[in-house]
Formats: C-alpha cells, structure tokens, sequence
C-alpha cells in the first residue's frame, strides 16, 4: 500500500502501478477501503438468518430440561421441531450447546468402526421385506446360566417385530419367533412369500428343520460370512443398544422377570425412542409409513423459521443502519452550524 501511493506521488498512476506489481486494481481499493491488507473472514460480519436470542434461550432450556438429559444433540432437534419448542438445525444446536460445555457423551461406552465389507443388501422400499434375527445371551444369578433372547427385527423400519425369551438355544424356538412375526404383522402367504431372513451361520439358523419351515412358508433365507457379525449389523445394533440401556439390569431372576423388562423396553424401542437411523423417528411411525409427513413437517417449520429470521434481521439491521445514518447526518449538521457561526 505505502509503495502505490509512493507511486501516485511520483505521478505514476495506480492502475499503472499494479500492472507493473501484477496485481489487480480491484484488489488494492479494497486494500484502501479497509485500510488493511490482510484477508478478512468471508461474509457478513452478522448472518442476517442468525440465530436470535430467544431460540438461543429455548435451546438451552431444553437442553438442561431433566427429561433430555440423556438426548443427544439430534434427537433434542428433531423433539423440539415435532414439539413446537425450537425450528433450527441440528448443527446449531450442537455449536449452542458446545457454547455452553453441554456435549457431552453420556453413554459410558466406546464406539467402535468395523471396516468389513457388507453384504449385499438390494435397497428397501417398504416394510416386511426384509427381517432379520438373531440370539444374545441374558445373565441370570447364577454363574454359567445364561437366558436366551430371541429378537426379529425389520431391516427397513428397524422395528423389533417379535422376540421370545427361552431357557435353551434351540431351531424350535426360530420357528416360533418368525410365525410370531407373521401373525403380528396379519403377513398373508403373498406378503410372506417376498420375504427375505437374514441370519448367521448359528446351528439354530442351519438346522435342516428350520430351512424346511422357511421353504414351507415361501420365505428366502440368507447368511452372513462365516464370523462375521459385521455382516448382521442392525441386530446387532439392536443387541447393543438393548444392553447399554441404564436401565438394563445385571443379572435377571428367572425368564419372567425378562420377559416383562424386554416387553416394556421393545414397547418404548418401538413406539417412543427415535430412532438415528431412520430420520429420528420412531420404528413404528417409520412402519407405518407416516415419516415422511413427520420429516416434511420438520423440513417447512425449519424453513419457515430460517425465513422468519432472515427478515427479523434484515429489518433490525436496516433500522440499525438507519439509525446511525441519521446520527451522522445530525453530527455533520451540528458541524456545519458550528463552522457557519464562527464565519469560516
């Protein structure tokens, strides 16, 4: 800057000048319009579709309310856009609550990334096309003894279609799970027959009896790689999820007192929990069709908010504009007055 105006004193002129520094002269006004020739951050200095105070204010409040203490930022968004409470992004809520030392992660457990490759799975355009199943290990008081959790799981809807608790690991027990599925879902042998199983390589899932079933049932029965579980993931998921609920106990009586925790938990896993994966709605809404109005609500309240905003701003910005112009304008006025006065 000091070398273009040495410049313009010695009669040179700028455009000349930053031909001879190849540098263009749009460039260097800036310069001179900011005074200063570092870059500055892109953008408006204030956003005019801002987060405004009292959105900031509903964040937080929701965020410290007891009953989202164990929500992550995602799920808080997409509650308080069905509720009505707040109509932001999740990354804005995220940045607001990182603001305040609110992000946390209160899981207690690691998250680990499989870098396995996953089977084929063709796209799926509806529920009841595609389940899959398999069986966890339930402690009981006694060392050794373990109960046995059988859970169906609808890959599309991420819905737990039916499960069993049993005292042994038998096909039998496979059997009466996928007919509990049928009956549940009222699957007529059309719909059943366009059914797809996935499972892995357990005797239980190998046992010429059970594929005999399947094949009576018309349903198509596929495997994972041999030690594989990566190739089984969203029951996987489910088992994992299932046991690092806080409310999961340590070790259960006898399989009454499972069969009534695993009835009241797959009721909230199904009708209330939303679910990452599919949108954070609920497996039942997801099931039955009804996300797509649930996630095209969120989507215009979003919007209409973010245009709320975006005019909210530009109308305090252009006041705030007015504002000062008409202090300088009165500044210069008083001057002029002065200057008048004095005679000069």
């Amino acid at each position: 800057m000091a070398m273009v105006v040495e410049c313009k004193t010695k009669g040179i002129t700028r455009m000349r000048t930053c031909e001879l520094l190849q540098i263009e002269e749009r460039r260097v006004r800036h310069w001179f319009f900011r005074d200063e020739i570092a870059d500055g951050k892109p953008g408006p200095v204030h956003a005019p579709h801002a987060l405004l105070p009292e959105e900031r204010e509903a964040i937080l409040t929701m965020a410290k309310d007891e009953r989202y203490v164990d929500d992550s930022h995602r799920v808080l968004t997409a509650k308080g856009v069905d509720g009505g409470t707040i109509a932001v992004s999740a990354s804005t809520v995220y940045r607001v609550m990182r603001s305040e030392q609110l992000t946390t992660d209160r899981s207690g457990r690691s998250h680990r990334n499989g870098n396995s490759r996953k089977p084929d799975r063709p796209e799926l355009t509806g529920p009841n096309q595609r389940w899959c199943w398999d069986i966890s290990y339930l402690r009981t008081l006694v060392p050794g003894v373990f109960l046995y959790l059988y859970a169906l799981l609808d890959e599309y809807s991420r819905k737990v279609v039916a499960f069993r608790i049993s005292w042994s690991l038998a096909y039998a027990e496979g059997k009466e799970l996928v007919s509990e599925g049928i009956e549940k879902e009222k699957l007529n042998p059309e719909q059943v027959s366009v059914l797809t199983l996935f499972n892995d390589r357990g005797t239980q899932m190998k046992a010429k009896s059970f594929k005999r079933f399947l094949e009576e049932q018309g349903i198509s029965q596929k495997f994972a790689r041999p030690r594989t579980p990566n190739d089984n993931p969203f029951v996987e998921s489910l088992f994992s999820t299932t046991k690092g609920a806080m409310e999961y106990p340590a070790a259960f009586v006898d399989d009454v007192e499972a069969l009534v925790y695993f009835t009241a938990y797959f009721d909230h896993y199904n009708y209330v929990r939303l679910h990452g994966k599919i949108g954070y709605v609920t497996p039942e809404q997801r099931h039955r069709g009804d996300d797509k109005t649930i996630l095209a609500l969120r989507k215009a309240r979003l919007e209409e908010a973010r245009k709320f905003r975006l005019e909210r701003n530009l109308f305090l910005k252009w006041e705030t504009q007015n504002s000062e112009r008409e202090k300088i304008i009165d500044n210069k006025c008083g001057l002029s007055l002065i200057e008048t006065k004095s005679g000069f």
